[in-house]
């Protein structure tokens, strides 16, 4: 039986979720890019990326960008936020394999 509990409530949440496939696949993206590709507001992408930062999830960079040398922020995946990604995608990956008919 699954144990559902193990689901990080954290993670769960569709655009926390969304950011951190992201960040998994390859670190770091500005800000303008997760913006972009996932089709969120200013506001809503700043709020989920707090909750990620506050858990320890994501950090922050700030850089300055090679072509204009403006301020530039950027977001990496931790190592925690790497394992904690790892161990709910796996959780997914029990609750996929139970549910196919045997």
């Amino acid at each position: 039986m699954i144990d559902f509990s193990q689901l990080d409530r954290v993670i769960h949440e569709k655009s926390r979720l969304s950011i951190m496939t992201l960040l998994a696949s390859r670190s770091p993206w500005s800000f303008q890019e997760l913006k972009s590709e996932l089709s969120m507001s200013d506001g809503n992408l700043i709020t989920h990326l707090r909750t990620l930062t506050k858990e320890g999830y994501v950090r922050e960079l700030k850089t300055v960008a090679n072509d204009s040398g403006r301020p530039m922020t950027q977001y990496e995946i931790t190592g925690a936020g790497s394992s904690a990604f790892r161990a709910y995608v796996k959780v997914l990956e029990a609750i996929v394999q139970q549910s196919r008919p045997k």
